[in-house]
């Protein structure tokens, strides 16, 4: 039992990462991050900081329109599983559908870190980092991971996240956002340009 109401709960840091490459209807993709973004400041998630719009290459390429990313580092008292719960029903308030894994989308939000933590262990974590591309691509994981597995992969996470946070550092690898940004491939940075 609380002794004191005024006591607040902890909160924690986390990464989130927004992207979309269709209308929803509120809009653009751009009003539809926007608009998830005071969506989860009413849920109480309060946003810290949060990089510019950016444009990304549709992957696989050919497969829609050209998506829109933003990173945003959030303050929370919720825990990551409930966490990624309320992102969930934002997506699906925004009428994200399932239907197949990286089809079009009106809105992902994805939790990128929480804190340090490593979720749920070291060993599933990396198994998640180490599926080869076919692989990741018919294959999701049902439990949430942390960090992310495929931070350390992506231009369209990187190059946002770097816009908000580049001395963030990866609990696994123990390299900045920067340093993995600087590393990887041209052909994963190539045409993501700010908005």
């Amino acid at each position: 039992m609380l002794r004191d109401k005024n006591l607040q709960l902890a909160r924690n840091r986390a990464i989130l990462a927004f992207g979309g490459n269709l209308s929803s209807s509120i809009g653009s993709v751009i009003e539809t991050i926007s608009a998830a973004l005071l969506e989860l400041t009413a849920r109480g998630v309060v946003v810290k900081d949060q990089s510019r719009f950016f444009q990304t290459p549709c992957f696989p390429v050919g497969a829609g329109p050209d998506y829109v990313n933003l990173v945003a580092v959030v303050s929370t008292s919720l825990g990551p599983q409930v966490l990624l719960n309320h992102l969930h029903e934002v997506e699906a308030k925004f009428g994200r559908a399932r239907d197949s894994r990286w089809a079009g989308r009106t809105l992902d939000i994805d939790i990128l870190s929480y804190e340090n933590l490593i979720v749920p262990d070291l060993a599933t974590y990396q198994h998640w980092v180490d599926l080869p591309l076919d692989v990741q691509m018919e294959e999701a994981p049902h439990n949430l991971i942390l960090p992310h597995p495929r931070i350390q992969d992506r231009g369209f996470v990187l190059i946002p996240l770097c816009d908000v946070w580049p001395e963030w550092i990866h609990p696994v690898s123990g390299k900045t956002a920067q340093m993995l940004c600087d590393s990887l491939p041209i052909s994963e940075t190539m045409g993501i340009i700010p908005l």
